[in-house]
């Protein structure tokens, strides 16, 4: 721990990082406050009254798990409300799916910085576009579904005005996230739109405190004599789990490279051995995230599709069906971001033989490629299951000691795996500045690994 904070106290001296964190502090503190701005025409204690109840619920919903990564505020139905997940979403689609897909942005993405410049520009009118859509679909749901469902007027003024106002208000709103993410990015500490997520999430923990200490409180105990066992044994449980997410995330399969010796003269070349590293969780959190997002869409339609309200049964969390189809998911989308990912290391392959490398008992060439390909398939595996794993364990602890959403998801799920990535990531960032200037990192003994 004095380790830890000699680091921060190091980092704190040195004043271009000084900058980064004070202006990355002040992007996140204009962030917050917009969580607390709500959209006009909106009764938000009436809203936060439901949401409440649904997260305190054994089934908590998907939507109890996008509030968490909206900060509250999409319980609140503030101008933030969407979040940062349709920036993220759009730039996945754009940046990684259609990039592969279309010649004309595969050819931008090799371009250099001119090309990434244009390719981001086009994930940004992406993004106002998915933002129009999810922000009409929530006026909607606002407008008929939770009225229909609990028979509560959440809307003072329905109608055409309203749904503007709000497609209007909540637009700008993830415009402005969308700048705070890339200024974060360039001039801040650690990628923008993982830090406002995670403080999206880290935000929440408080609540989920509290229910703790109303589940396990004074009244908890006079009803379960066991409740103080359970408190101890979900600490532990968290502490094991944080400690495999670090583990798997900082894994590497490393494929041993050796050079050729080549002699030009008098002076040899080569013969050196190294190797290439292979993350095991390639794709990161993007599979769950991607499952997230198709599981969420069904709901959002049935919300205002009177034929489709027995979706809504069949898509609660703790539902065998829901974990089915999120496993099923979760395994496709594994292999789908590793399947994108994989062309990197073909690519390698081909210029490890063009400099004369190769892996000791292995033919360059096509070899080398089906050699890549299978140990690819192996780590891809270990990481579909350590995806399914994370996920579905807050949906077993909610059904096993039938606690509430908000607690159940510090156990696990996206929301732990989006923490400690980006705790490690902005940490090895920290780290190597400390580093160039001749200062210890955070550990004597090596450095922190980045996930990519």
């Amino acid at each position: 721990m004095f380790k830890l904070l000699r680091a921060l106290v190091n980092a704190w001296g040195i004043p271009e990082l000084r900058r980064k964190l004070l202006f990355t502090l002040a992007m996140i503190a204009i962030y917050e406050l917009g969580i607390f701005i709500p959209v006009p025409g909106i009764n938000g204690a009436e809203l936060g009254r439901i949401f409440n109840e649904l997260a305190q619920t054994a089934g908590g919903g998907l939507l109890s798990m996008l509030d968490m990564f909206t900060g509250g505020a999409l319980s609140q139905a503030t101008i933030f409300a969407l979040g940062i997940m349709p920036y993220i979403s759009a730039t996945i689609i754009v940046e990684t799916l259609l990039a592969n897909a279309i010649p004309s942005l595969e050819k931008l993405r090799k371009e250099g910085l001119v090309g990434y410049r244009k390719l981001h520009q086009y994930s940004r009118y992406a993004t106002i576009l998915l933002a129009v859509v999810n922000s009409f679909m929530y006026a909607m749901v606002l407008e008929k579904a939770i009225p229909a469902q609990f028979h509560a007027q959440i809307v003072l003024f329905p109608g055409l005005g309203f749904r503007l106002l709000t497609v209007l208000t909540m637009t700008s709103g993830m415009a402005l996230i969308m700048w705070l993410a890339e200024q974060i990015t360039e001039r801040g500490i650690g990628n923008g739109m993982s830090l406002l997520i995670t403080t999206s999430i880290v935000g929440r923990i408080p609540l989920a405190i509290k229910d703790i200490a109303v589940q396990f409180g004074p009244s908890g105990l006079t009803q379960s004599p066991m409740a103080p066992l359970l408190v101890i044994f979900m600490g532990a449980f968290l502490v094991a789990i944080v400690m495999i997410v670090i583990v798997v995330e900082q894994g590497q399969r490393r494929i041993p490279v050796q050079y050729a010796r080549r002699v030009v003269g008098r002076k040899v070349y080569g013969g050196q051995s190294t190797y290439l590293p292979l993350k095991v969780n390639v794709g990161g959190v993007l599979p769950i995230i991607f499952a997230v997002s198709l599981l969420y869409f069904p709901i959002q339609v049935a919300g205002f599709v009177p034929q489709w309200r027995g979706l809504l049964d069949w898509f609660q969390r703790t539902s065998l069906i829901f974990n089915l189809l999120y496993a099923f998911l979760i395994v496709f989308f594994t292999y789908f971001s590793t399947a994108i990912m994989a062309n990197q290391f073909l690519d390698a392959a081909d210029q490890m033989k063009k400099v004369g490398a190769f892996i000791p008992g292995i033919r360059p060439g096509a070899a080398t490629i089906d050699y890549l390909n299978a140990v690819l398939t192996r780590i891809t595996f270990v990481a579909a299951v350590y995806l399914v794993a994370i996920a579905i364990i807050p949906d077993v602890i909610m059904a096993w000691l039938k606690i509430p959403a908000r607690v159940a998801g510090l156990f696990g799920g996206t929301s732990l795996l989006i923490v400690v990535g980006v705790t490690l990531d902005t940490m090895k960032q920290i780290e190597s500045h400390l580093l160039m200037r001749h200062y210890e990192g955070f550990f004597k003994s090596g450095h922190l690994k980045a996930r990519r």
